[in-house]
């Protein structure tokens, strides 16, 4: 798992008084984590242009999806913005989750977070690019979330990226995307299953998997 050593104990103390005034200053209010470990800690949301976290009905819903699948595996948060959909399946029992968010003030804040919750080793952070992240590391994962800026539209380019890059075809993909942008998924979906969809008002939640 990629940058895992950004979070051994001995450096998290280091850097959590430098993110405490990141966090002071940007924050604009706070998620709560649903279930599991951590039911009911707040994650901090800053402000940060794209940034939309995921909110608690959607959340409750898509893994209420997952409930059965997360425990156990390796889960992929592509777009981690405040990090919520990623430790969401870290508290319920996922085996290893990897954080990527290119954003300089949201990856501080998502490690300042990491330090608050005490997260394990097995909760990691990539700082770049999901792109840059899935040149090297598409194959290693059974669960992965698609939730980028919607103005950038790059769910039909993560899906491609991750094929391209071995993901397993048993592997199951989470896209969030507004409804206005319906006709650019139904573009990639003839080679992926869908499984489970439902609409949030301007946006829909889906659950898809590679056509076997």
């Amino acid at each position: 798992m990629a940058n895992r050593s950004k979070h051994k104990p001995s450096q998290r103390s280091a850097q959590k008084n430098a993110n405490k005034g990141t966090k002071q200053k940007n924050s604009s209010g706070s998620i709560r984590i649903v279930a599991g470990h951590w039911r009911g800690r707040k994650i901090p949301v800053i402000n940060a242009d794209g940034l939309r976290p995921t909110g608690d009905r959607m959340r409750e819903s898509v893994f209420n999806w997952l409930q059965f699948d997360i425990p156990g595996r390796q889960c992929l948060d592509l777009f981690a913005g405040s990090g919520a959909l990623g430790l969401e399946a870290a508290s319920r029992g996922a085996a290893s989750v990897t954080l990527v968010e290119s954003s300089e003030a949201a990856v501080a804040q998502i490690r300042s977070t990491l330090e608050s919750l005490d997260a394990p080793e097995s909760v990691s952070l990539y700082a770049g690019t999901a792109q840059a992240f899935l040149a090297n590391h598409a194959a290693t994962f059974d669960i992965v979330f698609i939730d980028p800026p919607f103005d950038k539209q790059l769910h039909a380019d993560m899906l491609r990226l991750l094929i391209d890059g071995g993901l397993p075809g048993d592997a199951l993909v989470y896209l969030e995307f507004p409804n206005r942008q319906r006709d650019i998924i139904d573009s990639v979906l003839p080679t992926w299953e869908l499984i489970k969809e439902k609409r949030f008002g301007e946006v829909s939640a889906m659950l898809i998997r590679q056509m076997q």
